[in-house]
């Protein structure tokens, strides 16, 4: 690690730790930018990981999908090029060094033009597939992050300068080794673009019932073939997609909007109360009224 990237980290945490005084979350005023803090290591909670770019400025955090474990930390990024039902878990942090992370979603317009404008090509490797990965940050990448995060110092300024700092990360991250991941999915007409635009439509028709034949036939594709990349980009099927969305949703429901357990699995497309109390213990490991008893 040189001097530099050290410095720009340390400013990181600096900036971090200024915003997120007193609270958990930081919705900051620049577009699709938060910024996170714990003072503690954390229980495994299951979420809707947006596609994003997610840094760590102090501390470890650990993501897992379906059957596979991403850790990252002050020198390693994550990034998810599609929404993904996860489990994320803080592993490393205290009150004397919080965790502190800062998470960007990615833009998929801006990052489809910015391919166009450099004309940025993707390889075809059949070993990049998956739509999540671990990369290291560069210096480049985290004197972005830290000139970006010192904008929120001069709040007249993001409307004009943010963008373009959101744009040179964007590049940062499409120029790096995990770049020709992120392209193939992001370029309009690839197949990846099908799937990320299949995973749209699960997400807001979630509740709905699934069929996989129309949806691959609205995507363009063959059943077998929208099966194969749909599990091969997010580790597992669209039936176990829809259902995690579905139980993500519901425990939403349960755990903060006061939702009995009979409404929230209707209103998540349920049919049978018996089966949605059965799934949901088998992906949360406990039931859903452990859960509310515990709330």
């Amino acid at each position: 690690m040189t001097l530099e990237f050290q410095n720009n980290t340390d400013k990181l945490i600096q900036a971090i730790d200024q915003w997120t005084q007193g609270k958990n979350k930081f919705e900051t005023p620049i577009t699709g930018l938060t910024l996170h803090r714990w003072e503690s290591p954390t229980h495994p909670s299951s979420n809707i990981l947006d596609a994003s770019l997610c840094l760590i400025a102090q501390g470890k955090k650990q993501v897992i999908l379906g059957k596979e474990s991403y850790t990252y930390d002050s020198k390693n990024f994550l990034f998810t090029a599609i929404d993904l039902p996860v489990i994320s878990q803080i592993i490393e942090a205290s009150p004397q060094q919080p965790y502190l992370g800062v998470i960007l979603r990615l833009d998929p317009y801006v990052l489809a033009q910015l391919m166009l404008e450099a004309n940025l090509p993707f390889k075809h490797n059949n070993l990049e597939k998956k739509g999540v990965a671990v990369g290291q940050v560069s210096a480049e990448l985290n004197d972005a992050f830290v000139r970006l995060l010192t904008l929120l110092n001069t709040p007249d300024d993001i409307a004009i300068l943010a963008p373009l700092v959101i744009k040179e990360i964007f590049y940062r991250l499409l120029m790096s080794p995990q770049g020709d991941r992120l392209k193939r999915i992001t370029a309009t007409g690839a197949t990846g673009h099908r799937i990320v635009k299949a995973i749209e439509w699960l997400k807001i028709n979630f509740a709905r019932p699934l069929s996989i034949e129309n949806l691959a036939n609205t995507m363009g594709m063959s059943v077998s073939s929208f099966h194969q990349h749909f599990r091969d980009i997010t580790s597992m099927s669209p039936l176990q997609y829809q259902k995690r969305i579905r139980l993500t949703e519901a425990r939403q429901l349960i755990m903060t909007q006061n939702c009995d357990i009979s409404s929230a699995s209707i209103q998540v497309g349920y049919e049978s109360l018996s089966q949605f109390s059965r799934e949901y213990k088998r992906f949360f490991s406990v039931s859903p009224s452990e859960d509310l008893k515990h709330l």
